[in-house]
């Protein structure tokens, strides 16, 4: 059995057996894990056993773990720092702050492969404009060369632990107030003027990105459609004029964000017919069960299904990761990093006054 393009939630911290029907679905390919299946170690480490267990090849396991404000795992799992925390050193030494982005990666990914999980949904490679609360301080930074620069790093962390890194939100979500988990964001800036955001994309790319996680945010200058279902922004502008051949995730099809485009059935068929390989459907199982009924994808893509695998964690850090000098040195540096104070950026560092 290939993998589908479909991905799911769970409800609890076991596998129930309507989880066991909807897993076995062809349609599936990974899930997606949250706080409420989570509640320490031990248990996290069952749960995904007996998810890799139902089919082979196993499915994929994904979770949003970036730190400060999204991150699911908090019992056993070190207190990861916002993005923000790790881009605020960047201008007094920047060698030191790429070092302890790159810390940083291979802390988050080494803790999330030590229970099975596959990858994160991380790094968050928006601008920092000012504007988006819910991007804030998962923001780097305002300078598309500071943020390109601590993602590559990060994303170099988490590659030594066995994660493929995933970039968000193409091509960006700093600009918009709104924010799409609620409402659609419009940003009426033309292509040319959006190179800052898509630069960390272009650098990202370049150094081997392995997947990237499309918003739901239109830009009428160049569709009228999210760019997570826009043919015109995953097919044309991301895999054409950027050369990406990685994974594409649609972010979640039940964000208001997407609902422009119709009820879920109507949103999985525009974003596969897009471009995207995942299509996650999360936190509405009702919804997860009218996809599987109606959506039909014309086939299986081989290259999609070869995105998908690279996708898979490589390796098995040890069981007993915290007692390894590696993991010891990088909490330290983290535990080190959370005791320094959380400033805003002023409006010289974000560039407002040029």
């Amino acid at each position: 059995m290939s993998l589908g393009p479909l991905m799911v939630d769970l409800a609890g911290t076991e596998l129930s057996a309507d989880d066991r029907e909807v897993l076995a679905h062809p349609l599936v390919g990974s899930v997606i894990l949250f706080a409420r299946n989570h509640r320490d170690r031990e248990q996290l480490l069952a749960l995904t056993g007996s998810i890799k267990s139902l089919r082979s090849p196993a499915l994929l396991i994904g979770v949003d773990h970036e730190g400060g404000r999204v991150q699911r795992f908090r019992e056993g799992f070190t207190r990861l720092p916002p993005a923000r925390a790790l881009g605020r050193g960047y201008a007094e030494d920047r060698r030191a702050a790429l070092a302890l982005a790159q810390t940083a990666g291979w802390l988050m990914a080494a803790e999330l492969r030590a229970v099975g999980v596959d990858f994160s949904f991380a790094p968050c490679v928006d601008l920092d404009y000012g504007v988006s609360e819910v991007i804030g301080d998962r923001a780097f930074h305002a300078d598309p060369e500071a943020v390109a620069a601590l993602a590559t790093a990060y994303a170099a962390g988490m590659r030594e632990a066995g994660m493929a890194p995933t970039a968000k939100h193409f091509p960006g979500h700093g600009a918009v107030v709104a924010d799409s988990h609620v409402a659609l964001p419009v940003d009426r800036r033309s292509l040319a003027d959006l190179e800052p955001d898509l630069r960390p994309y272009r650098v990202l790319i370049a150094n081997h990105l392995s997947a990237v996680m499309a918003a739901h945010v239109v830009f009428p200058q160049i569709d009228e459609l999210p760019a997570s279902l826009s043919h015109r922004w995953i097919a044309g502008i991301l895999r054409g004029e950027l050369g990406f051949h990685g994974c594409v995730f649609a972010d979640d099809l039940t964000m208001a964000g997407a609902a422009v485009a119709g009820d879920v059935v109507a949103r999985a068929r525009l974003a596969a017919a897009a471009g995207c390989d995942v299509l996650p459907i999360c936190n509405d199982r009702g919804a997860v069960l009218a996809v599987l009924e109606r959506f039909r994808p014309e086939r299986m893509n081989p290259a999609s299904q070869a995105r998908l695998v690279r996708m898979r964690g490589r390796g098995e850090p040890p069981l007993e990761l915290i007692a390894t000098s590696r993991w010891q040195e990088a909490e330290a540096a983290i535990a080190a990093l959370a005791t320094q104070p959380m400033l805003q950026l002023t409006d010289e560092e974000r560039g407002e006054n040029e």
